[in-house]
This record gives structure tokens, sequence and C-alpha cells, in this order.
């Protein structure tokens, strides 16, 4: 099994830090970092700023936002910079929520699993550097009837197929994710339900396409610290998860609900939603059961995390990302070490 992190968005006031984190999973031999976007800092940038000062790790999107690009500028990006990376790229795609689809981006939010399909299509014709022409119901390249032709790409990346990976929640997402992608990252994996609720459906959509789960990246992120006492630990992320339990969507299309709730956790799930969304966000927090955050996130000792990661190999997992929690530097480069201290222990490395 293999290590990434994660170095979620950009701007939040760890930018110095975030950086020496990567350059120190560089070091370790990490083998991806990831970075994300929402309505803030934008992927593409971060990862070019942080390729520029590693040696050998992989840099990807987790994710690139769909309505945020058509997809030949996804190409164009994901071309240049796996060119100026010799081939350390990775695409990660995912369509957001409809909050910031719509909100943000003013696209709606509708046929996620259409748009998501043609917009792969569309970004892996591009890449052969064919001349480009697409019907679809979503994009058509040319537009018909006017003084538009079919354009091949210019940039020359080091890589014809560059990975592809679609962030995915739901079961057709993730069918999906597996019949059209190279692999899948997942949020909030709980080792004991991941063949549940994310293998059995992408090996699904694996079959669909006559494929094998053989060279499918399963990559979840994962939150990591490390000390002795695990309940502290574990509270330190439960404003996290109350924010994607109870507040990342509407309560709709709240995708972080409802793995919750496949999980098993129906009723907590809807009273973490309820008092976050009424504003109760302390109430939120202290709702989330304690269980739900230690089997989504590795905490504890060195040995303690071996298990866990030992247990994630055991349920498919191939590279596994970790997000190392601190309030300094120093404590997160401290985590960073311990995964690498972990996975040797495991016998994973």
């Amino acid at each position: 099994m293999r290590l990434g992190i994660n170095l979620g968005y950009w701007g939040a006031g760890m930018d110095a830090d975030n950086l020496a984190v990567a350059q120190e999973a560089d070091r370790l031999g990490y083998d991806v970092c990831w970075a994300a976007e929402a309505y803030g800092s934008d992927a593409p940038t971060v990862l070019s700023w942080v390729a520029a000062q590693t040696e050998r790790i992989d840099v990807g999107s987790a994710i690139m936002q769909i309505p945020a690009r058509q997809p030949t500028m996804t190409a164009m990006t994901a071309a240049t910079l796996d060119s100026l990376t010799k081939g350390r790229f990775r695409l990660g795609l995912g369509v957001s929520g409809p909050q910031v689809s719509e909100g943000w981006y003013g696209v709606k939010f509708d046929k996620p699993l259409a748009r998501t399909r043609e917009y792969v299509e569309i970004v892996r014709k591009a890449m052969t550097r064919e001349r480009l022409s697409y019907e679809g119901e979503h994009w058509t390249l040319p537009l018909p009837g006017g003084p538009g032709k079919p354009i091949k790409l210019t940039v020359h990346p080091e890589r014809e197929r560059i990975p592809l990976y679609i962030a995915a929640i739901g079961p057709k997402n993730l069918e999906q994710t597996g019949e059209i992608a190279d692999g899948a990252l997942l949020i909030f994996p709980a080792a004991e339900h991941l063949e549940a609720t994310a293998l059995t459906h992408i090996r699904a959509g694996r079959e669909k396409a006559g494929l094998s789960m053989d060279g499918f990246d399963v990559c979840p992120t994962v939150p990591l610290a490390v000390g002795d006492d695990v309940t502290a630990l574990a509270d330190m992320f439960r404003p996290y998860t109350a924010l994607y339990v109870g507040g990342m969507g509407s309560r709709k299309q709240n995708f972080y609900n409802q793995l919750a709730q496949r999980m098993g956790y129906e009723k907590e799930a809807a009273e973490i939603q309820d008092k976050y969304l009424a504003g109760d966000k302390a109430g939120a927090a202290a709702a989330v059961p304690h269980s739900l955050i230690d089997s989504t996130t590795l905490l504890g000792s060195v040995d303690r995390i071996a298990d866990g990661m030992r247990a994630y190999a055991e349920a498919g997992v191939t590279t596994l990302t970790l997000a190392p929690a601190g309030f300094t530097l120093d404590e997160r480069l401290t985590a960073l070490r311990a995964g690498t201290e972990a996975l040797e222990r495991a016998g994973l490395a």
C-alpha cells in the first residue's frame, strides 16, 4: 500500500507549513501530494508551486471541479502540468455540490453522472492530440453552424494517458468511476464498511467495462493524529466531521450525510444535520459519535495507527492519503513521519 498526503485548501493560514509538509513527504518517499479547491484557492496553481519545490512526489488535484472549467481547459491544464512536472501529475475530478456549482459557478447541478462521463470522454480524447470533435448532451465541439473547427492540443504532455481519478461517494457515481476512471478519491472511509459502501460499486463498474480491479487506485483520504489520548485526538475532528455530515450541502443533497447513514449512523446523522443547519455547530460536533470519527481516521500510537493501516490495506485500499493534523508545523511533521513508521510496522512498505 502506498502513502499520499492531502494539503487541503491553500490560503487557510498554513501555506508555508503546507509547503514544508509536502517537501518532507517528498523526502520520506510518499507517493503523491494532493491539493483541493472549492471557492478559494485553485488546485492547479498550488500544485505548480509544490511541484516546483519537490523532486519526485506526484502532485494531484483532489479535486479540480467540473463546473469550474470547460473539459478542454482541464485537458490543457493537465497536459501543461504533466509536461512541467516530467510526468508527476494526476488529474482528480469531481462535480462538487449544488451549492458551489450553482452559487459560485452559475452552473446548474443536474445530471452529474452524464456530465462527468462526457467530461472525461472529452478530456481523454483531447489528450490524444487528435483533432477534437464531440457530440453529446452537454457539450458539442465544435459548435454547429459557426466558424469553429476541430482543433488539436498543441502541448505535448509527458504521457498521453494521465492517471485520472474521480471523487465519488454515492453508489451510482462509484460504479461509473470504476467504469471510466483510473482511480477513486474517497472520503470518510471506514475499513469495515469499505466493501459495502464503495468497493462493491466500483467493482461492478470495472466489470461493466470488462476490467478487473488490477491497476485501479482506491485512494481514500484519512486524517492522522499521533498521541496517547485517542479520545482527545478524536475530539479534534468533531468540527470537521460535523461540517461535512451536517452542513456540506442542503438537507436533501448532502452526500456525506447519506454516507454516514449507509455506515449505520442514520439517527446520529439526522441529529448532526438538524443541529448544524439550525446554527448549533457546537451541538452538532458534540453529536458526532466517537466511533464514527475513530473508524474514519488514524489516531493514537504508531502501533495503533499501523493496525489501522493494515485494516485499510486488507479492505482494498491501494493508496492511503493522510491528512496529518497538528496545531504546529512540528506536530504535523511528527504525524507525517509517524505515517511512514506505521506503514513499515504494518509490513506494508
